[in-house]
């Protein structure tokens, strides 16, 4: 088949709906991801540590469905877990939304939780699909041009969308239960563009060997973790990679609105910068890991980078005078530094499956586990941290510590950037046929 200019970008020609669909449902699952946790502790009057417990729950719920996302759509297909994906979305969508205005703290605890469930399943199994339609040099510019879809709508169209809905539905707790009713609209839309966008082979096709058992397919990537030690690394890199971000999401909110006096909207609007500078990088550094090196990006811009920039987001605000408008546009520059910089972690999803040539089925299984699971790493720091009576300043530094454990991991996953460099994986052997 003849390429095309998207094909020659890195997104698939057949595929480019799907791109959209994602960047719409991660609008409105990114929706609530800046004010959830002062709406929960207001709701419900439930302290901070406990609404962290909550989050981070979800975040389990979260790194579950992200294995499972690449075990399905290995097993079953890709379009059909999407579609599962956003039936367990807005059906617990609906089921949280009653369970606040019941005010019933186990209702929203084991709603919230179960929704956890729907994204990931939603928009890693498309992640694996991008992973069989894509040429294997240019993974690095595809996965990055996923995570501008991504990082697009979670959380950077969501938050712009929040800013809108929130004060048009008469602000506080009341605006926020509509911007998240008007999300739960555009994940359905979000689904529908994938859906009936999207007509490639791919689509409801077992993409796992033809001689592996169901159970084998759905437990691959956890035996390929457990007999290559790389894979593991690889892991544990990605789920540190965007951790800081979600337990960002979790004390800045207070922080920034009402600690240092900038208030709700320009918290969002804070958010909306950082994550679209995010965007504005993705691709960027997919192309520059596929040039200068998959490690060497991920190492320096992605790890190194990711932790000066925290930093600098962390104590830029407070730094500056409380509530002073020049303060405010400084701080959020120093939150764009560590979204620019958090991009560098994009060829990670290249690295994953070259890791381990025979099996990138399970290995991409492990790559959209970690993804998830940043979410439960990140609430989960914070709930422990607060716990320990660190204070937010605790949290991060922590985040900070894990980023050094990354950096030195990072020195045992180069692998071979061209298809024809690459070995046979002896090392995972047993685990399944070549994919």
């Amino acid at each position: 088949m003849k390429e095309t200019f998207l094909d020659r970008l890195g997104i698939p020609h057949a595929l480019r709906w799907g791109f959209v669909g994602v960047l719409v449902f991660m609008t409105g699952n990114g929706t609530e991801s800046n004010f959830i946790s002062p709406h929960i502790e207001a709701v419900l009057g439930s302290p901070e540590a406990t609404v962290a417990t909550i989050i981070s729950m979800y975040g389990l719920a979260v790194l579950i469905a992200s294995y499972l996302a690449g075990a399905l759509a290995d097993l079953w297909g890709p379009r059909r877990v999407m579609t599962l994906g956003v039936v367990v979305w807005v059906v617990f969508e609906v089921l949280f939304l009653l369970s606040l205005q019941a005010e019933s703290f186990w209702g929203v605890t084991i709603t919230y939780f179960l929704r956890g469930f729907g994204y990931p399943l939603f928009a890693f199994a498309f992640l694996v699909w991008i992973a069989a339609v894509t040429p294997y040099h240019r993974n690095g510019a595809a996965v990055g041009w996923f995570y501008v879809m991504f990082t697009g709508g979670l959380p950077t169209l969501g938050s712009l969308f929040a800013i809108g809905m929130i004060p048009a539905f008469g602000g506080s707790t009341g605006g926020e239960t509509a911007a998240m009713v008007g999300a739960t609209a555009l994940v359905v839309v979000g689904w529908a563009i994938c859906h009936f966008g999207v007509r490639e082979g791919h689509a409801h096709q077992r993409l796992a060997p033809a001689g592996e058992s169901n159970a084998q397919v759905l437990t691959a990537g956890l035996r390929l973790t457990a007999s290559n030690p790389k894979i593991l690394m690889g892991f544990l890199v990605r789920l540190i990679n965007t951790a800081p971000q979600y337990g960002m999401f979790v004390i800045l909110p207070t922080v920034i609105a009402v600690d240092l006096g900038w208030g709700q909207s320009r918290w969002l609007t804070m958010t909306v910068f950082v994550y679209a500078t995010n965007i504005l990088v993705n691709a960027v550094f997919g192309w520059v890991g596929d040039k200068w090196g998959w490690r060497r990006t991920v190492q320096w811009f992605g790890v190194f980078g990711s932790a000066v920039g925290l930093l600098l987001w962390w104590y830029v605000p407070q730094a500056v005078p409380a509530g002073s408008t020049w303060g405010f546009w400084v701080s959020v520059a120093a939150g764009c530094v560590f979204g620019c910089l958090l991009a560098g972690f994009v060829p990670m999803g290249a690295i994953m499956p070259a890791l381990a040539p025979d099996h990138k089925g399970a290995a991409m299984a492990m790559y959209t586990t970690a993804a998830g699971g940043a979410a439960f790493l990140g609430a989960a720091v914070v709930a422990i941290m607060l716990a320990l009576g660190t204070g937010n300043v605790g949290v991060v530094w922590a985040f900070v510590a894990l980023y050094a454990a990354a950096f030195v991991m990072m020195y045992w996953l180069d692998v071979p950037q061209r298809a024809e460099d690459l070995p046979t994986s002896a090392d995972s052997a047993g685990v399944g046929e070549r994919a």
